[in-house]
């Protein structure tokens, strides 16, 4: 009997010294309550409310989270949610957002050690934040992945 095997492809979680590398540009879109649409991505556009961070592939989503909140009061407070996806190029249709993980305010969260490089983040991609407030997060997706 001939047995298939799968394996994971796994992203390298090399160790950056980031006292040596050069950091990266990283260019966020945060809105309040809803992600950009990816129209707001074409023909050289972007939106226009940017955030630009410099860092590196192995930043965590929690290491973002906190560059956010010291820009943006809304997402300080304690149960907010941040929601992260990927603005990609998707060959001839623009741009296509790739929910890549959620962190909340003040709580521990699965997805807070996630790094770029695991989520396979590319030197030109943007990321794209919406930011929840916990009133209107939905309990029952509040700090999971969907």
């Amino acid at each position: 009997m001939m047995e298939s095997v799968v394996e994971e492809a796994k992203v390298s979680d090399k160790v950056i010294d980031r006292e040596k590398t050069c950091p990266l540009l990283l260019r966020v879109f945060c809105n309040t309550g809803h992600h950009n649409i990816p129209d707001d991505y074409t023909n050289g556009q972007v939106p226009g409310n940017e955030l630009q961070i410099y860092t590196w592939m192995d930043a965590t989503l929690s290491e973002i989270s906190r560059l956010v909140k010291e820009v943006n009061p809304d997402a300080r407070r304690a149960g907010t949610m941040l929601d992260f996806s990927l603005v990609c190029p998707d060959g001839k249709r623009g741009y296509r957002l790739r929910t890549i993980g959620s962190t909340i305010s003040a709580q521990k969260s699965p997805d807070d050690i996630r790094t770029l490089s695991q989520v396979r983040f590319t030197i030109g991609d943007y990321l794209d934040i919406a930011i929840t407030p916990q009133s209107r997060v939905i309990p029952s997706r509040r700090g999971q992945r969907y």
